[in-house]
């Protein structure tokens, strides 16, 4: 039996499951990332709706904790499942697709594009005096970008800022998924499959 309770076969089977939409996850929200140094354009970010793409493809990624939540719980839990159970598998797709997340961005920033924070300060400075900011709101941006270039020359730093962007999604949609797919017996107890010979 493992920690979930079943037969040790379907534990293996549940922890490809996880591995499997982990990566699965990983790949699509870092696919816009992954598409441009494809095509040789890994320095090319749109920093006006780069945000926009980023979290769409964050929470696109993050669909496939519905999915193998559904497939744990229907073909190995019985169709039973609690929100603590169905929580620990969005959460453990989560950290998957987030580390995925960071390596490529790390493939990206390190090996395309090593200016990425002095290029995004420059557009946020053009940004602000297109919007008509004062000399002195401009000037405590540019000391702001000038402490973000030297805490990104640290590659803990960059990881766990960029977990940051990623991790909270996911752990979101977790509690979501959770809340809608638990599932027990009318009698509150969780049924435990046959592991199969």
């Amino acid at each position: 039996m493992d920690f979930y309770g079943h037969p040790s076969s379907n534990y293996f089977i549940m922890k490809k499951t996880i591995l499997t939409y982990g990566i699965i996850a990983g790949l699509i929200s870092s696919s816009l990332f992954i598409g441009l140094m494809l095509l040789g354009r890994g320095a090319d970010h749109d920093f006006e709706n780069g945000m926009i793409y980023g979290y769409t493809l964050m929470i696109l990624a993050f669909v496939f904790i519905f999915v193998a939540t559904k497939i744990t719980r229907d073909k190995h839990m019985g169709g039973n499942i609690t929100f603590g159970k169905a929580f620990l598998i969005g959460l453990y797709i989560s950290l998957i697709a987030s580390t995925v997340y960071v390596l490529v961005w790390f493939i990206d920033l390190y090996a395309f594009n090593p200016d990425f924070v002095a290029k995004y300060a420059a557009h946020t400075i053009e940004t602000m005096k297109a919007a008509g900011a004062s000399a002195s709101e401009i000037a405590a941006s540019k000391a702001q970008m000038d402490k973000l270039a030297e805490m990104y020359k640290n590659p803990l730093f960059v990881a766990l800022l960029t977990y940051a962007e990623i991790l909270p999604v996911g752990l979101l949609v977790s509690v979501i998924s959770a809340l809608v797919l638990r599932k027990k017996n009318k009698d509150g107890s969780m049924a435990v499959p046959v592991a199969a010979h």
